[in-house]
């Protein structure tokens, strides 16, 4: 099952013409496209899916999502 992960925004680049940000996921740092979130800021946290930042969400609603997660056992399947 894919499921969208919480993430917080580290840094913002474009390649391309294209913005990608790297978001921390708890401990596990990956490139993601700003696309569809092109209001993002470092800092920010965003719901992430195959690779694109989906929606912008808060801190305590990721911190939701996140544990979540971590109930369900899908973090490692999420990062991979």
């Amino acid at each position: 099952m894919c499921l969208g992960i919480p993430g917080e925004v580290t840094e913002i680049h474009e390649q391309g013409g294209v913005r990608y940000a790297q978001v921390r996921f708890g401990g596990v740092t990956r490139e993601v496209c700003l696309e569809c979130q092109p209001d993002a800021v470092v800092g920010d946290f965003v719901l992430v899916h195959v690779g694109f930042a989906i929606a912008r969400i808060d801190r305590e609603e990721a911190a939701r999502t996140w544990a979540a997660l971590e109930e369900l056992d899908q973090i490692g399947e999420a990062l991979e």
